[in-house]
């Protein structure tokens, strides 16, 4: 069976909802975000970025500007929550979370990229 070939909105699709998730997890007023215990807030920004990362690669954005562009995105959304009217204060860690994590987003993007190549070429990259 013929693997069915992506078309570039499906391909695209998943990078724009995780557009959507990140505008609504980085500026929901203060007052709509659920209390959580100490460092949730950083697992949360480490996730959304990661996720950002990824699904820009699987939509075929290339791996500097898709990592200039989330650090300009991390820096923008920390400077704009201190800044709108929202309750929300910007955060120098929270930004340098969202980098980490948009790093751990294209390194594991590269990682299953190989292992899938290996697949195809019928090598096991496992042994």
């Amino acid at each position: 069976m013929e693997p069915v070939e992506e078309t570039g909105v499906v391909r695209v699709q998943p990078f724009v909802l995780a557009v959507l998730l990140s505008l609504v997890v980085l500026f929901t007023p203060a007052s709509g975000v659920p209390t959580a215990p100490p460092g949730t807030d950083k697992i949360v920004h480490l996730l959304v970025f990661a996720l950002l990362a990824w699904t820009g690669r699987t939509a075929g954005l290339r791996p500097w500007p898709l990592l200039g562009g989330l650090v300009v995105y991390a820096a923008a959304s920390e400077v704009l929550q201190a800044a709108l009217p929202i309750g929300r204060s910007g955060d120098v860690l929270d930004g340098l979370t969202d980098v980490a994590g948009a790093l751990l987003g294209l390194g594991l993007y590269l990682a299953t990229a190989r292992l899938r190549t290996g697949e195809r070429s019928g090598r096991s990259r496992l042994g």
